[in-house]
């Protein structure tokens, strides 16, 4: 085990474990880590806010409700990708030089102890410390009688008429089970046959944490929704689990097993064989629902000959197993977060407005000068704001806008639906294939048609994820152009939650890209070069590369040369071998890459120039920036890709330069600044893999770049004291 993960818990932060990527032969010597193996690591990173003691309980909690969560979609993407490389017999190899099955036995290997490490951290330290809170998940045997009486009408009348038991047998094959349901493998005697076997779905439209009740309307689902300053709860699977001889008359219940099935969920969308997209992808959903098994979840109560008899229906072997000590999807627990108990989470903040949208004038604020915003810190009120004002301003004649994931009740899209009503020319982008959000945005596509609304379903072959908004309208001069620029989603929930970049500006050159960008997306262009955006497909790929050929240059020449990029993943072979080949020749490189990183830092004659940190935090860092020095005269650009092969050839992506010199500086000066010397959530990647937290220096409070930025809301761009 001592070529697995490290296992011991350092004690470099509270809880924080340095996560080294198992270095397989052919990547001892490969230029390129493992994206996968880079993934987890990113993911254990993830747990450790969870382990970190000075965290506050409930976020704590989230953050492992999180790790749990991220671990689902991981297998349902990546995991299951791999099982069918390896079933298509697939030749090519990543850069790391790892084969499909080589890949798929150090991801267990890696993910085993990281497993041992989150259960444990459940078990010993965050249910115990709930509990201390008033904050208690009991088993059912640890319920006194009066509760059980409540518990079993509650179930009868609440929980009975919702269960649908599916028997096995000759004439009732093994149902579809549903990827990421929670179901228990029933067993009975029957003394007739012998052994009988049942699967049971415990229902979703339940909570599966039930607050145990002072009276029966605190049982009520609303009730449980609501969340409570504390109390009791038990999982609703317990409870089914009780009361499973009223399911089962005439029969004795010999055991009832959880457990849980990880689907394939990475769709294949046949678009060159379907009538529409939207046809494709409806037809991609249904076969999502029924795509091959990859993980099979159980608890070590589960009988040998239960578990065999799973595997041989689900077509799995040993190997696809996964055994939880303790209740099943963890996930589950970020329902907690919702309790009222502010003393438990993070201190709230308001974000600022920011000054100059503040009058009622926006587009005269937007013609004087480029806006910048920073999410959560900056409020995202403003853009929507926007959008309402373009919607009813008489004077605007047309809104384009794209629209990737845009979450419930979207004001957005009722600005576009009144745009529409009021005999606006208004498109939307609505792309349906953001994945695990298709259902959503057809039915936002289908709703925004309905209402007249221009939709365009998103290019064949291509993910549009560029975000942008366009405003057209009628002013003194002619007609001007308003623009929204930005590295998140139009999301007014992710917004508070997620970092990110928003551009507000006039600025004709850049307007007319967009609206060029748009005619793409909506007709037919073959459209590669625009005037100031760097666009995917098309020229962003070559002019990240060309940017960082010239910085190589000028640092062989005059010296000085300075690359930063601030991103979620960074993965694509050809932009790594353009860094390595900047540091080789002496370009100072700073690399912040929250997610996965396939670049090895700190190699000698290779890399020793490149530092690689990662910020995991409160809020999510979504934001890429990429700043490259140009002998002084510096370029900066912000954008909505990662530095991927996805990005750069098969999605729609923008890359946008911040040109108002007073904006670049403070988004160097003190945003990235302040992210590089964080020592507070900070990691940095050594050239083993291992990532180690940064330590402050001797004496010193761990800086903590996310907290500053919030001290600092709606100021940050002048570096001023915070507001009392």
């Amino acid at each position: 085990m001592s070529e697995i993960a490290e296992k011991s818990r350092e004690k470099s932060r509270p809880g924080g474990a340095a996560w080294r990527l198992h270095l397989d032969r052919a990547q001892q010597t490969s230029p390129f880590f493992n994206r996968e193996l880079s993934w987890l690591a990113f993911n254990a990173r993830v747990l450790d806010e969870a382990l970190r003691a000075e965290n506050p309980l409930l976020e704590r909690v989230k953050f492992l409700a999180i790790f749990f969560s991220n671990l689902d979609e991981f297998f349902m993407v990546r995991v299951s990708g791999l099982h069918r490389q390896v079933e298509m017999g697939a030749l090519l190899l990543p850069p790391d030089g790892m084969t499909p099955v080589r890949q798929l036995a150090l991801i267990r290997q890696e993910l085993l102890p990281l497993l041992e490490r989150a259960y444990r951290c459940w078990r010993d330290e965050l249910r115990p410390a709930l509990r201390a809170e008033r904050i208690v998940l009991l088993d059912y045997g640890d319920l006194d009688e009066g509760r059980r009486r409540l518990l079993e009408e509650y179930f009868r009348r609440e929980v009975f008429p919702i269960l649908t038991p599916q028997a096995i047998d000759p004439g009732r094959p093994f149902p579809l089970i549903s990827s990421l349901s929670v179901n228990l493998l029933v067993v009975l005697d029957d003394s007739a046959v012998g052994k009988r076997y049942v699967r049971l779905k415990i229902p979703r439209v339940l909570p599966r944490l039930l607050p145990l009740p002072l009276g029966r309307s605190d049982l009520s689902p609303a009730q449980a929704e609501k969340g409570r300053t504390g109390g009791h709860f038990i999982w609703l699977e317990d409870l089914v689990a009780a009361n499973l001889a009223s399911l089962f008359p005439g029969h004795r219940v010999e055991g009832a097993y959880p457990f849980r099935v990880t689907r394939n969920a990475d769709m294949e969308i046949q678009e060159d064989e379907a009538a529409d997209l939207l046809t494709a992808v409806q037809t991609g959903l249904e076969q999502r629902r029924s795509g091959p098994s990859v993980r099979l979840e159980v608890t070590p109560a589960m009988p040998e000959a239960e578990l065999q008899f799973l595997l041989t229906r689900l077509g799995l072997t040993p190997f696809q197993i996964y055994r939880s000590p303790d209740h099943l999807d963890l996930a589950a627990l970020s329902r907690l977060h919702g309790l009222g108990r502010p003393d438990l989470k993070d201190e709230p903040f308001r974000p600022a407005l920011a000054e100059a949208l503040g009058g009622d004038d926006p587009f005269g604020a937007i013609a004087a000068g480029d806006v910048l915003l920073y999410h959560p810190y900056d409020s995202f009120l403003p853009v929507v704001d926007l959008v309402r004002r373009a919607a009813a301003d008489p004077d605007v004649l047309a809104i384009k806008m794209t629209l990737y994931r845009v979450g419930p009740d979207s004001p957005i899209v009722a600005a576009l639906t009144e745009a529409k009503a009021r005999g606006k020319q208004v498109t939307a982008l609505v792309e349906l294939k953001a994945r695990f959000d298709e259902e959503h945005n057809i039915s936002w596509a289908l709703a925004l048609e309905q209402a007249g609304v221009h939709v365009v379903y998103g290019l064949v072959g291509l993910k549009t994820h560029a975000k942008m908004c366009l405003i057209v309208r009628r002013e003194e001069g002619g007609l001007r152009s308003y623009v929204h620029l930005g590295t998140g989603n139009y999301n007014h929930i992710t917004t508070t939650l997620y970092s990110d970049f928003g551009l507000l500006s006039a600025r004709s050159d850049l307007a007319a890209d967009v609206g060029d960008l748009f005619n793409a997306l909506t007709g037919y262009s073959r459209k590669k070069e625009y005037r100031r955006l760097l666009v995917a497909p098309g020229n962003l790929r070559e002019g990240i590369l060309s940017r960082i050929a010239r910085e190589t240059e000028l640092q062989r020449s005059q010296g000085g040369g300075r690359i930063v990029m601030k991103m979620n993943q960074l993965v694509d072979p050809a932009c790594i071998e353009a860094l390595y080949e900047a540091s080789r020749a002496g370009v100072s490189i700073a690399l912040q890459v929250r997610g996965i990183c396939c670049l090895r830092p700190g190699l000698p004659g290779q890399s020793e120039t490149i530092t690689v940190t990662s910020i995991v935090g409160r809020f999510l860092e979504h934001a890429r920036l990429f700043f490259f020095r140009n002998g002084g005269d510096g370029e900066l650009f912000l954008g909505s890709a990662d530095l991927m092969p996805r990005n750069l050839d098969r999605r729609v992506e923008i890359l946008f330069p911040v040109d108002d010199r007073s904006v670049a500086a403070a988004l160097m000066e003190t945003v990235m600044a302040r992210h590089l010397a964080d020592r507070r959530g900070l990691s940095r990647l050594l050239p083993d893999g291992r990532y180690e937290p940064v330590p402050p220096e001797a004496g010193r409070e761990p800086f903590d770049s996310q907290a500053w930025m919030v001290a600092h809301r709606g100021c940050w761009r002048h570096e001023k004291e915070p507001k009392r």
